[in-house]
């Protein structure tokens, strides 16, 4: 993946990532290949819908950890059950 200055990712970069590389994954939004877009998916969580928020939660918590990241959202947390 070609990294961005500005660290956007476009088109052609979001379709070349995995699922996995997604919060939501079915429905691949939320992308996270690293940490800044991490922070990215918890600042735009309250954007998520209701019933995919415990989803997203818990894959922003797993990319943190993956990438270093200290999620500090409580609405993140909570969602994810902590």
């Amino acid at each position: 993946m070609k990294t961005h200055i500005d660290d956007r990712l476009y088109a052609a970069d979001r379709k070349a990532l995995p699922d996995s590389a997604y919060g939501l994954p079915e429905r691949r939004e939320y992308p996270m290949p690293d940490a800044a877009h991490v922070r990215a998916a918890e600042a735009y969580f309250r954007y998520c819908p209701e019933e995919l928020k415990p989803v997203l939660a818990r894959a922003i918590l797993n990319k943190a950890k993956e990438f270093g990241v200290d999620v500090e959202s409580p609405t993140v947390k909570k969602y994810a059950g902590e």
